[in-house]
């Protein structure tokens, strides 16, 4: 992202008036929410809500190529950028493909993606030196040497960044992944994976399970040694948790429907079943394309992200080089065909039966209602979950309100369960629990993990069907309907 002096003054001097009226009315107590949030939550939120349900929407690309500056290296982090190569064996986007079909109905509608070079960034924390301090003139290899030096716990963080699929990249969130680095003293490989609308799913993935698997079987040349899967824990925020749920759904569907024995990679022979990773902590992990729960609208006045678009405003979406799609394509990130399928919409599952623990962290967020389905669907298949849910909080709070008591709790319980899962030769055993924080408080209250869902696994499927079905028939031709995450 372009956060030079002169880009965040063009992006704001617009929204002072706005400003001063949101300030205005929250000292005054006339605004819904001052009672839960301070004036800088308040004001925050308010200014991306604006800018990310703006009534002249900005074209995709334009959005793509902001999303995407690299605002630069230096302070506290290491960071070693390599290239993870594509195998010359297909058997991992057979193998995905297989997977896809067993859990479709036979009618989803996707293309099989070419397996690529993989770009990703080893992140760790730099110490003893000044947040501007800039960046070692060195040779990635010594990079990693220099980070490395300064991990002491086997744990590997492999994370994949949010972005609603189609934004964002690694350099955006090396200050989150290089904080989870401080917390945990091991190490993320923040993953570089394809974005839509230019590569639909599978792409993203493909990418995601080829990092995965070469963490524990490293290509020729790699900085890295193997990694046990023991300790290595899938991370991410928004859609970048939802790619982290996908994946773990992968290798649990590879590991219960393949009758393959073995995998090549890179020349290896791996056998099946693939071993899962420790854990998987996702912050208000995107479980949900379709957008169906009743939290889209009931949690809207505490969150930031915008509502589903309307068919009038699909209609006046401004087209570009990469919107709408040829051939049409009914969704950013896939098939209209494919929105209820649990490999893109998690929250499909039907099974976590045999999974890692989970770590779920929410806000009072619009995404909410998914997560809670998800960790009571995966706790009553007797899945050990951790659900942490944060009153009056929006969409991925803790990474952008590091001043609140709510955001550091968040923060730092996100960087202590990969920890306790994966961090120690004996990972600390970690048992199902639900927490809800109070706002400013953050006093706690357990809740019941079984208890969460508002919704029966038969009524969120139907939910979703509805919504694709409502989707496909409203929105003829190129119309499309944005995720507006």
């Amino acid at each position: 992202m372009d956060t030079s002096p002169s880009a965040l003054l063009r992006l704001f001097l617009p929204k002072v008036p706005f400003i001063v009226r949101t300030a205005l009315w929250h000292a005054l107590w006339l605004s819904p929410t001052s009672s839960k949030w301070d004036l800088r939550t308040e004001v925050t939120v308010r200014i991306i809500h604006s800018l990310l349900d703006n009534p002249v929407p900005t074209p995709l690309a334009k959005q793509q190529r902001w999303s995407l500056k690299d605002p630069g290296i230096k302070g506290k982090m290491w960071i070693s950028k390599v290239t993870l190569p594509e195998p010359d064996e297909g058997d991992i986007g057979r193998v995905l493909v297989d997977a896809i079909d067993s859990l479709d109905d036979g009618n989803g509608i996707y293309y099989v993606p070419p397996t690529v070079p993989v770009e990703a960034e080893w992140t760790g924390y730099r110490a003893n030196v000044h947040h501007d301090r800039p960046r070692l003139d060195l040779p990635e290899a010594q990079h990693y040497e220099r980070l490395m030096a300064e991990v002491s716990s086997p744990l590997t963080i492999l994370y994949f960044h949010g972005g609603a699929h189609f934004m964002m990249d690694v350099a955006s969130h090396r200050i989150p992944t290089s904080r989870l680095a401080h917390f945990t003293h091991g190490r993320c490989l923040s993953v570089r994976y394809r974005l839509a609308p230019q590569n639909p799913f599978p792409c993203a993935l493909l990418d995601a399970f080829q990092a995965y698997l070469s963490l524990m079987f490293p290509p020729p040349a790699s900085f890295h040694e193997a990694v046990p899967a023991k300790h290595i824990v899938l991370a991410g925020d928004s859609a970048g948790g939802n790619i982290a749920l996908a994946l773990l759904q992968l290798i649990l569907q590879i590991n219960r429907s393949t009758t393959r024995k073995h995998l090549r990679f890179h020349g290896r022979s791996l056998d099946l079943p693939l071993p899962l990773p420790a854990g998987l902590a996702g912050n208000s992990p995107w479980a949900d394309v379709t957008r169906c729960m009743p939290s889209v609208v009931s949690n809207a006045r505490w969150d930031y992200l915008p509502p589903p678009m309307t068919n009038d405003q699909i209609s006046t979406f401004p087209h570009d080089e990469i919107w709408p799609t040829d051939p049409p394509r009914g969704d950013l990130y896939c098939d209209l065909s494919m929105v209820c399928h649990p490999l893109v919409s998690p929250l499909a599952a039907k099974t976590w039966t045999g999974s890692c623990p989970l770590w779920l962290a929410y806000g009072e967020e619009m995404l909410a209602d998914e997560g809670k389905s998800i960790a009571a669907l995966a706790a009553e298949q007797g899945v050990t979950v951790i659900w942490e849910q944060f009153e009056a909080m929006p969409h991925c709070f803790s990474m952008i309100f590091d001043q609140l008591k709510a955001g550091r709790r968040c923060f730092q319980d996100w960087a202590d369960f990969c920890g306790r899962v994966a961090g120690d030769a004996a990972a600390e055993e970690v048992e199902t629990k639900g927490t809800w924080f109070a706002a400013k408080t953050c006093q706690e209250t357990d809740v019941d993990v079984r208890s969460l869902a508002v919704c029966s696994q038969d009524e969120v499927a139907q939910r979703m069907r509805s919504t694709a079905y409502a989707r496909m028939q409203g929105n003829e031709g190129e119309g499309k309907i944005m995720p507006n995450l």
